[in-house]
């Protein structure tokens, strides 16, 4: 596990919500106060607004992802198409790991506890968005 996923679930044990804590493991990275972020993710919690709609975790990476590849220009089109093609990388491959996006569907009764079962969807969040993002495998590389 890394450094940034441990602390993402150290954050989750301070009762952060799944959102809330992808988010604010990433402060340093995209150079906003975790505060900030904290209350921006705040009503992702449960499936946004309690819904138990799109997962918590895999919307903080998403909202990272913005952070990290958006210029901030409205009509910037190459702006647009960079951060949703990584918005889509991150979804199909959190969805194919975890077999969907929904929270009512991946915290499903007979999924045991939810803070646990909840840490997994944040690490995979968190892994994602390092591999797609931060660290991402040039095509023909030889890593294995």
């Amino acid at each position: 596990m890394t450094d940034r996923a441990e602390k993402a679930l150290e954050l989750r044990s301070k009762r952060y919500n799944c959102c809330q804590a992808v988010v604010c493991a990433f402060a340093d990275t995209v150079g906003v106060d975790e505060q900030i972020l904290f209350k921006a993710a705040e009503g992702f919690g449960a499936g946004m607004g309690g819904q138990r709609c799109v997962c918590g975790a895999i919307a903080g990476a998403v909202m990272i992802s913005g952070l990290l590849q958006s210029s901030g220009q409205a009509g910037d089109m190459d702006s647009l198409l960079r951060s949703l093609e990584c918005s889509r990388q991150l979804t199909e491959s959190f969805e194919r790991q975890n077999m969907s996006l929904i929270c009512k569907d991946l915290r499903s009764p007979d999924a045991g506890k939810t803070q646990a079962i909840c840490n997994g969807y944040v690490a995979d969040a968190v892994k994602l968005v390092e591999d797609i993002i931060l660290n991402p495998k040039k095509e023909g590389s030889n890593d294995a």
